[in-house]
């Protein structure tokens, strides 16, 4: 222990007794000289991680110093305490001046509230955030649970937010603090990767709304004593992604459904951006000055919101039509899907991807401990029609990233530099949205071999490239390149740091063939059919053959009114050549003996299809 009972700290504070310790730091009740109780937490600087020390100061007691709001804990005094051990520093707050709401929710019935105490400590709660929000540069709490919910005594049971050890702006990439006491049951699955903002708090809070209400944890996830944090969020996000969607049956109230739902939806454009608009949706009937206010606060942002726009579109209309080509129309796909369950075959490349790729982009915590560079990004090339596209889109969906699919003609403009301004553009708004998946499709046209004859503005394209792939892992962006002419690519974009790793992905095998008929066959009308016979059948069809194969019998049959027969299926492979030939499959192994000792630093074991 760093301070013994009865010792007096600050000139003022007699501590009473050790309430919870960890490496470095330790908590306490204390008592003023008129014997009223605070809450004491000590820092033993020369243990205390440097993530939790900014600019000389512990973050938490700094965060504190700053606050003043009825629905936070109260700031009190704050100092410098030297001993044998090092030189400390003491945080005094409020004490807990009545219960947790965890607490309460182990004395009620059910383990749930009536709805209107939930929606008037929901309230509480959010106001809380939204002061925090508020502040300048926007602090997080970042830690809403119930263990951190206080209702307060003193104010006739008021929730105020506690525990501020957790408090940052707004960041993306590895925290600023200790998540080893995080609750993932609490958090969005973006914060997973490293994605802290105000939706993740909004999310959080809806949370222990929905516990309030319901007497459970959602997605009902329970944990063991013995779990690792590692572990719960596995636990976490299998729930969800078995589960989808919360389910608020158990809400006994339909505009209380819609608000948890928003809340706690699992897609992040989905969820509400800021507290006022979930305060909006509590206070919708409601006539009070409170509810007022935030309608006028809202009304203002809207306001403020329309008012940019027309600055921004008046400014848009005074510059030159060459400036507005450099925005990149592209499709951001957020979320969902069912990843690699889609991809037929291909097991080793998966399992590889899973352990040497995803667990790092997936787990900032794991890959600090053990120092992982987190993988930058990687070139999928091979024959075409093998579904090196289509495994870019599955593998954003695996790792639940959102996904950019860009095209060269997305990129394409007639004006002189246009098309590197749509580069950064692309980029810039990739990291927007991050995690994020980016793929490029025929990578070869984008950043082809400046060795060649290329004009001054092409190569003015690859430089950006080359400049904007940079460690844009850093940036919460993972890029996958395809390709069918690896060879065309600029040497230098292959190294590391950019396109970290390349893939070779061949020709399916007899069990990837059979698997993709099941795949394409799947819900269509059949009579019972050999998918071994078909693989055996369509030696040296790549993924595309085999939809086209499957399609064209099933258009037949169709147009017959019939089922899809094996008879027709044999019939209709023999009417349609691989498109692969033997001579082109030997220039692609040749191919790939190049690329794979081009710098075997990059590059990844044969793997694929056996």
């Amino acid at each position: 222990m760093i301070l013994k009972q009865g010792q007096i700290v600050g000139n003022r504070w007699n501590v009473v007794y050790l309430i919870k310790e960890n490496p470095y730091a330790e908590s306490y009740r204390v008592e003023d000289e008129s014997g009223n109780p605070y809450f004491m937490k000590v820092y033993r600087l020369k243990n205390t991680p440097d993530k939790l020390i900014q600019d000389g100061e512990v973050a938490e007691i700094a965060a504190c110093r700053q606050l003043q709001h009825k629905n936070i804990v109260s700031y009190i005094d704050d100092g410098v305490y030297n001993d044998e051990a090092g030189e400390c520093r003491y945080l005094v707050a409020t004490y807990f001046s009545g219960e947790l709401l965890s607490e309460m929710l182990q004395r009620k019935k059910k383990n749930k509230l009536e709805k209107k105490t939930a929606v008037k400590i929901f309230i509480d709660m959010l106001q809380g955030l939204r002061y925090l929000h508020e502040r300048p540069g926007v602090l997080l709490h970042n830690d809403i649970n119930p263990t951190n919910v206080m209702l307060s005594s003193k104010t006739r049971g008021t929730a105020e937010l506690i525990d501020l050890g957790h408090v940052s702006s707004c960041f993306m990439g590895n925290a600023p603090f200790d998540t080893a006491d995080l609750d993932p049951r609490y958090a969005s699955g973006q914060s997973f990767l490293g994605k802290y903002d105000e939706r993740n708090d909004i999310f959080a809070a809806t949370g222990v709304f929905y516990t309030m209400l319901t007497g459970k944890v959602p997605w009902d996830v329970e944990f063991t004593p013995q779990m690792s944090r590692k572990e719960k969020i596995r636990l976490v996000q299998k729930a969800r992604s078995e589960q989808g969607e919360i389910n608020v049956d158990d809400i006994r109230d339909e505009k209380l459904q819609a608000i948890v739902a928003c809340g706690l939806s699992l897609s992040y454009v989905e969820r509400y951006e800021c507290v006022d608009e979930i305060l909006n949706d509590l206070l919708v009937d409601d006539d009070s000055d409170m509810a007022e206010e935030i309608r006028s606060r809202l009304a203002r942002r809207e306001q403020e919101a329309a008012s940019s726009e027309r600055e921004e579109s008046g400014s848009r209309s005074d510059r030159t039509q060459a400036a507005t080509e450099t925005s990149a129309d592209v499709e951001i796909k957020r979320g969902g899907g069912n990843g690699f369950a889609d991809i037929a075959g291909m097991d080793d490349l998966k399992e590889m991807l899973r352990k040497r790729v995803i667990m790092i982009l997936q787990n900032k915590e794991l890959a600090d401990q053990y120092k992982l560079t987190p993988p930058n990004g990687m070139l999928l090339y091979g024959p075409p029609g093998c579904g090196k596209s289509f495994f870019a889109e599955k593998f954003a969906e695996e790792t639940g990233f959102n996904f950019i699919m860009v095209k060269a003609s997305d990129l394409g403009s007639i004006y002189i530099h246009g098309s590197q301004g749509k580069i950064a553009d692309l980029f810039k708004k990739a990291e927007e949205n991050a995690p994020t998946v980016l793929c490029f499709d025929e990578f070869d046209a984008f950043v082809p071999s400046r060795s060649g004859d290329l004009g001054s503005n092409q190569a003015g394209e690859v430089n950006e490239f080359l400049s904007q792939l940079n460690n844009c892992s850093k940036r919460g962006i993972f890029v996958i390149a395809t390709s069918n002419r690896p060879d065309k690519v600029d040497p230098a974009v292959l190294r590391t740091g950019r396109i970290d790793k390349q893939v070779y992905v061949p020709m399916p095998d007899l069990t990837a063939r059979r698997l993709m008929f099941e795949l394409y066959l799947k819900d269509r009308p059949c009579d019972k059919i050999d998918s071994n016979v078909l693989a055996e059948k369509a030696d040296g069809y790549v993924a595309s053959d085999i939809a086209y194969v499957v399609n064209e019998a099933a258009t037949i049959a169709a147009f017959n009114r019939e089922n899809i027969t094996q008879e027709l299926l044999l019939k209709t492979i023999d009417g349609i050549k691989p498109s692969i030939g033997k001579d082109l499959l030997k220039e692609y192994e040749e191919m790939r003996n190049k690329m794979e000792g081009i710098s075997r630093t990059n590059a990844l074991p044969r793997i694929g299809y056996r």
